[in-house]
């Protein structure tokens, strides 16, 4: 009986075992059609970005291979791909390609590295594009997608059909798939501006989404493919070049538009569109710019004069976001018509050129390391028709590969020697693709670069190309008053020069990159901006491609540095004075005048040194601060720097007839042979002598504090600028008569010298005015205050008294503004740190010079409104006890020691705050039944008095914190050492909670003003003047003229103290 059981088990475990093998059989089959299909082209299926077969290291057969969507599929051939039989499959996640040599590329993993070969060079640079494409699409979102797709025509490829496109064309406002993607960057960005649905999320405003949704494939197909056949519709299986002519037909062509009935006359287009434009007809507006209306047309009102500021003007948002795509588009036209005036981006190829070149595989990022000869390939390269064509031989028929003229975005000259073959070039294309050309003959490369040049360069820049370059190309950027609207400029870089054409003027601009004001980089790492500020204007240059633009900003950065060891190869200011001279000289006259003994002794060594090579680096991001820097260690910073240079500062042909003249005895002959000299010395070294000497006349002024009379710096600088090492008694003898007589040998007027010494007047009197009080007074600052959020729109340069208040800045911003405040509006001005991802409320009452001086190089100002203010007010007004007492999660800085506590993460502590301190416990002992609070331990393990702590609110993401409501807290010792740590609460209101208290015993319970003041502060008038205090924040040259700003004589000032 018991036997017959379990014969009935077997017979049903097989029954069942035989439906799942034959379910998934069929499910295998139908998978297997869903495969034949997609060969077939037939839409909803998933095509592969690309399959073929690849050899795999330790795999004796090529293995077929798929790249779909973000996984690599592995499999045996391609009869079980169509199966859909795999070996396997890699999640691209965790997935990163790096290219071996000329047919290998590793795809490495956290559990294996997968080492392929591909058939030819080509093939491996069309599957490393493919995998990297992989990678990108595993680590994006598609949170922009989904909403964009919620729109119907939006959810198919508006080319060729594809379902789900995940890219898009932002001035053609047509959604598309990646295949249609990269035939719609080869049309250049003239034509379409291509962006990812998923990975360009910081493009994808608000007003772009809603305009996708009002516009997009709809609208978008209702215009530009009104007129196709049936017989040149695209699919999605359609082949590249298919494709490419289609689009270059659609597009650039316009074939298969929908005429507009004013179509051919252009004034009345212009009317149609700047009455579109104040409307809601988004397709009005495109058909009439897709037909040739003019989109900067003047409108006939001088406060609108364009259509852009017309519908700013009617407030239609969406209008104004699509002509602002469609700034630079340009205007459809079929081969037949009358040829038109070309806008400045588009290509016209009449350059042919052939021979052989040696070219290495293209790459993804900029070439850091040497490319040895071997990695180069020796090819037939043919430039014809705007095409550059590389051959395997000068036999072959079909191209390894090619590059369009209209594609390429920067031409690159390294220098001789960087790369295996001794003259290379390197050609940048929008795709973000490097290519590598050598060869041995520096002509036949000079030829080469010349004729690539001229293909790519449109005839408004081609004065560019009268000079040699080390780099040329095209780039977006914005200048003057208008920041709003970004344009293509055309930039050659040659030495320290950089040359520029805009669109707005035909003649070339200079700007000399080593005298910039300011060389910074603003932005995050996806939207850099590299900011120029000259003497009278500012250029911002964006990194639209990063390719490019990382090649660009080294160079640039390289340039602008000094190149050298004259004077002339330093970085230079305004007066053609090295920055290096100036910042020393500079820093030397607010900090060190009433030094003892300035420029007699000596400073340390080491710290000399150190700061001697950040200056001759780059003394532009140099900013010598007190307290960081002692005046000795500047000033054997710049003694040290003059006297190596290698041609002196009098330089070595003049250096004996200025020795010779300090031996004329007659006072007058003498200072007209000084004056003589002075004038044949190189511009840079007389302006430099001038500076120097002005100097060490205002230090001389003071000698009575100092000890340094004119006699005393003689002997120290003679030998530093004559470099004798103290062995010719004459040197000195030149630098006592040139500060003797420095008014008349450099022809320094009354008026001159009476500002100079009134300002150092002025200087030193708010020193000792500072010493006296214990704070350091020094005038008026400049300061960069951002209103709601750091962008350049929104910043103000305001003048800080040191009286003035957290509550009087805030309220100055506002009234800069017109923001008006409402009941319940609580604004603020928060100290934000950047680096710590923190900000800090600004007490209102709160003085706001401390704080500027404090502020480090990644903190701000901002003035927004404290959200949080108003329940903060209420829990204040409704707790019962002045105290706080709690468990909360807390971390030390792990570079700070003295607590004695695991510095490895989070751990729970309870702490207890009153209005005198915040003490740290360990663990709670047991609860006091008639207080309500828990009994710990008697003795706290850590106490800190609470009004010596700064606490700011948020922790930085990088410390993993276990909740996203915490507080970090600095707290500054008696020996000015810091210590910082980290704490987190459970939820949003303990950190009010906490927080509210900390405000409450720090200010004696005063949190927020009862009656907010809207008295206007009256601003000083200002007098300018050449020397500066410290540079806090603002232009320099704003701070520099502002400082010195007073209504009565210093001098009388000085001697009331």
């Amino acid at each position: 009986m018991v036997g017959s059981v379990e014969c009935c088990v077997c017979v049903l475990e097989r029954k069942e075992w035989m439906q799942a093998l034959q379910q998934a059989m069929a499910e295998q089959r139908a998978r297997a059609r869903l495969s034949s299909a997609y060969l077939l082209g037939v839409p909803g299926s998933e095509q592969p970005d690309r399959a073929g077969s690849l050899e795999l290291r330790g795999f004796k057969n090529k293995l077929y291979v798929a790249v779909v969507g973000d996984k690599v599929q592995l499999y045996k051939n391609l009869e079980e791909y169509h199966l859909g039989i795999g070996i396997t499959f890699i999640d691209m996640s965790v997935g990163n390609v790096k290219e071996v040599d000329r047919r290998s590329f590793d795809l490495t993993t956290p559990y294996r590295i997968f080492s392929f070969s591909a058939d030819s060079e080509l093939e491996k640079e069309q599957w490393l594009e493919a995998m990297q494409g992989a990678v990108a699409e595993a680590l994006s979102t598609s949170e922009v997608a989904e909403r964009i797709w919620a729109a119907a025509p939006n959810r198919f490829c508006a080319d060729c059909g594809a379902p789900q496109p995940d890219w898009a064309s932002i001035n053609l406002c047509v959604v598309i798939c990646k295949r249609c993607a990269g035939e719609h960057r080869g049309l250049g960005a003239g034509v379409s501006k291509v962006r990812s649905l998923k990975m360009d999320r910081k493009v994808w405003t608000e007003t772009l989404i809603e305009l996708f949704l009002q516009l997009g494939n709809g609208a978008g197909n209702r215009f530009w493919a009104a007129n196709v056949p049936p017989s040149e519709a695209l699919q999605p299986s359609s082949s590249p070049s298919t494709r490419r002519c289609h689009l270059e037909a659609k597009y650039r062509e316009g074939k298969y538009r929908c005429y507009h009935p004013l179509f051919g006359n252009q004034e009345e287009l212009d009317k149609a569109l700047c009455a579109a434009v104040t409307t809601t007809d988004l397709a009005e507006t495109q058909a009439l710019l897709g037909c040739g209306a003019g989109i900067s047309c003047f409108s006939g009102d001088p406060e609108a004069p364009t259509p852009l500021a017309l519908a700013e003007q009617a407030g239609q948002t969406l209008q104004m976001e699509f002509l602002r795509n469609n700034r630079t588009t340009e205007v459809p036209r079929l081969d037949s018509m009358k040829p038109l005036e070309k806008h400045y981006s588009v290509i016209l190829p009449t350059v042919s050129h052939s021979g052989f070149l040696y070219k290495t595989a293209s790459a993804g990022k900029l070439l850091q390391d040497r490319r040895a000869r071997e990695e180069f390939s020796r090819r037939w390269c043919v430039l014809s028709d705007g095409v550059l064509s590389y051959y395997e031989n000068e036999r072959a028929v079909t191209p390894n590969g090619e590059i369009r003229a209209s594609e390429i975005v920067c031409l690159a000259v390294p220098l001789p020697d960087t790369h295996g073959f001794e003259h290379t070039f390197e050609v940048y294309t929008e795709g973000e693709r490097l290519y590598l050309f050598g060869l041995e003959s520096m002509e036949q490369a000079h030829e080469w670069v010349k004729c690539i040049a001229k293909a790519f360069v449109p005839p408004l820049a081609e004065d560019l190309l009268a000079r040699d370059f080390e780099r040329l190309g095209r780039l977006p950027y914005k200048a003057g008053l208008s920041l709003q609207r970004a344009q293509e400029g055309w930039f050659s870089l040659s030495g320290s020069e950089l040359r520029a054409v805009f669109p707005e003027g035909p003649c070339e601009e200079p700007l000399q990159l080593r005298k910039l004001q300011e060389l910074s980089i603003q932005g995050d790492s996806e939207n850099q901006v590299l900011v120029l500020v000259e003497r009278r204007r500012t250029l911002y240059i964006q990194g639209e491609r990063r390719l490019d633009f990382m090649g660009w900003l080294g160079a640039i950065q390289k340039a602008a540095a000094s190149m050298g060891d004259t004077l002339s190869e330093q970085q230079l200011g305004d007066s053609d004075i090295p920055v290096i001279v100036y910042r020393c000289v500079d820093y030397i006259t607010q900090c060190g005048l009433t030094s003892e003994g300035i420029y007699r002794k000596c400073g340390q060594t080491s710290k000399t040194q150190r700061l001697l090579e950040s200056l001759r680096q780059d003394a532009r991001s140099v900013h010598l601060k007190e307290g960081e820097q002692h005046v000795d260690d500047v000033s054997s910073a710049l003694k040290r720097f003059l006297r190596d240079l290698p041609d002196g500062l009098f330089t070595r042909a003049q250096r004996l007839a200025w020795l010779e003249a300090s031996e004329i005895e007659d006072e007058e002959e003498k200072v007209s042979r000084y004056r003589e000299l002075l004038v044949r010395l190189p511009p840079v070294n007389r302006a430099t002598v001038k500076a120097l000497i002005s100097h060490l006349y205002c230090v001389q002024c003071f000698s009575d504090t100092n000890q340094m009379n004119v006699h005393n710096l003689a002997i120290v600088f003679g030998p530093t600028l004559f470099q004798t090492d103290g062995q010719d008694y004459k040197a000195g003898r030149v630098v006592e008569d040139l500060i003797n007589h420095y008014v008349v040998v450099f022809s320094v007027d009354e008026e001159e010298l009476r500002k100079q010494r009134e300002e150092i007047t002025a200087i030193v009197k708010m020193r000792v005015a500072g010493t006296a009080s214990g704070t350091q007074h020094a005038g008026d600052f400049i300061c960069t205050v951002y209103l709601e959020e750091k962008k350049a729109e929104t910043e103000q340069h305001v003048k800080i008294p040191a009286s003035m208040t957290a509550e009087e800045l805030t309220l100055e911003i506002l009234d800069r503004r017109n923001v008006g405040i409402r009941e319940k509006d609580y604004w603020t001005c928060f100290e934000v740190n950047e680096r710590e991802e923190a900000e800090r409320p600004l007490h209102f009452a709160e003085k706001v010079l401390p704080i500027l001086h404090g502020l480090g190089t990644d903190s701000h100002l901002v003035v927004k409104k404290h959200q949080a203010m108003e329940a903060m007010l209420l829990y204040l007004a409704s707790r019962v006890s002045d105290t706080k007492h709690g468990m909360m999660k807390f971390r030390e800085d792990r570079s700070l020691l003295g607590l004695g506590l695991p510095s490895g993460g989070f751990h729970d502590r309870y702490f207890i705050l009153n209005s005198s301190c915040l003490r740290l416990y360990k663990e709670v002992r047991s609860q006091r039944p008639w207080s309500g609070a828990p009994e710990t331990s008697h003795r706290p393990e850590k106490e800190w008095p609470v009004k010596s702590l700064r606490v700011y609110l948020g922790v930085k993401k990088k410390l993993r914190p276990p909740t996203c409501w915490g507080f970090t807290v600095v707290h500054e010792t008696e020996k000015h050492e810091k210590q910082q740590w980290y704490l987190c609460c459970d939820t949003q209101m303990e950190l009010r909670e906490w927080f509210a208290t900390f405000l409450f015993v720090q200010h004696d319970g005063l949190v927020w003003p009862s009656e907010p003041s809207r008295v206007s502060r009256a601003v000083p008038e200002v007098r300018l003047g050449s020397v500066s205090l410290i540079p806090l924040r603002g232009s320099e040259n704003e701070m520099r003229r502002s400082v010195a700003a007073f209504t009565a004589d210093p001098l009388s000032l000085l001697r009331n103290v």
